[in-house]
């Protein structure tokens, strides 16, 4: 049975689908009418959102859902993957824009129709704001990263809209002061000023997700934090040395210990062993829900030291 987390982290993502699609048909439709590229490009932008949304969904259902015997690892890289995809697709959208508004500028900018424009601008704004508040709680609530995805978009969708307003209301004050030429160059400059400020969100979510998909270990903030665990759930035991590798793709931290134990200690019995294997996992799921733990006890340091040391387990040694 899904959990009330994965239930609100799929109304956000449906929510968020949802806003995507309603300002991409109007923000198309009064593009049209307006002429406005600036606008243009505030629709395909949210077209650009909601094509993703719908998979979007689908890998939270399927994260939601754990392992199975065609994922025996789970789903936890399909999350940077679909953000990956996400970032790509708006920053070539991005680039698109750029290159339409050095155009205008180099052949004497364009006109636009101004009642519908800012009719659009107001009505983007406010709707962005709302649906950035939305996300943002549920993108806390959940710790979903593909909400905050999402509500990161908003974010900058809402700034892009509250722009546009403003430049539009420039663009009467222009036409009011007699100054006709120089009102053709504001939707051009919009667009490359959205383009400038906005484009180190894709940029960003696109390298991050190439980070995880490539097994990049996290912050070191979360690596000390796991260290410090790892070593508190295993002080009962004369670990002479012990490797750590720590992974996050999306909200799924994965960790690999091995611990180095003397050659002529005895256990009492397998299940001491599995004691300290669920009480570490236990206050490394406190530190975060979503963590999975392997801890492999052994005598030969070889299976959890680097290649580079000698070891045949591949593991980053921990300091």
């Amino acid at each position: 049975m899904p959990s009330p987390s994965f239930e609100r982290e799929k109304r956000a993502l449906l929510v968020s689908g949802f806003g995507n699609i309603l300002l991409a048909i109007v923000g198309l439709a009064a593009a049209a009418v307006s002429s406005s590229q600036a606008i243009l490009l505030d629709g395909v932008f949210n077209l650009t959102y909601f094509a993703t949304a719908l998979f979007t969904v689908k890998v939270a259902s399927l994260v939601a859902g754990g392992d199975d015997e065609r994922f025996p690892h789970g789903y936890a890289f399909f999350e940077p993957l679909i953000n990956g995809i996400k970032g790509m697709l708006v920053l070539g959208v991005s680039v698109m824009a750029l290159l339409g508004a050095v155009q205008a500028l180099l052949t004497g900018g364009r006109a636009i129709g101004l009642g519908v424009a800012i009719a659009y601008g107001v009505f983007a704004s406010i709707s962005c704001w709302c649906f950035a508040y939305v996300t943002h709680r549920a993108a806390k609530a959940t710790n979903s990263p593909l909400v905050t995805a999402d509500a990161e978009n908003w974010v900058v969708n809402a700034m892009i809209s509250s722009g546009l307003v403003l430049a539009f209301l420039g663009v009467l004050v222009a036409n009011s002061l007699g100054l006709d030429r120089v009102a053709l160059y504001v939707d051009p400059v919009v667009v490359l000023t959205v383009v400038v400020i906005s484009i180190a969100v894709p940029v960003r979510m696109a390298k991050n997700a190439l980070m995880a998909l490539l097994n990049r270990a996290p912050d070191g903030d979360v690596v000390k934090q796991v260290e410090g665990i790892v070593d508190n759930g295993l002080t009962d035991l004369p670990v002479q040395e012990r490797f750590i590798r720590v992974i996050q793709p999306g909200r799924q931290r994965m960790v690999l210990v091995h611990a180095v134990l003397p050659a002529e200690f005895r256990p009492d019995g397998v299940s001491a062993l599995d004691a300290v294997r669920l009480r570490t996992h236990e206050a490394l799921c406190e530190a975060h829900v979503a963590t999975i733990v392997d801890i492999l006890f052994t005598a030969d340091r070889r299976w959890g030291a680097p290649i580079s040391e000698g070891g045949i387990g591949g593991a980053t040694p921990a300091e």
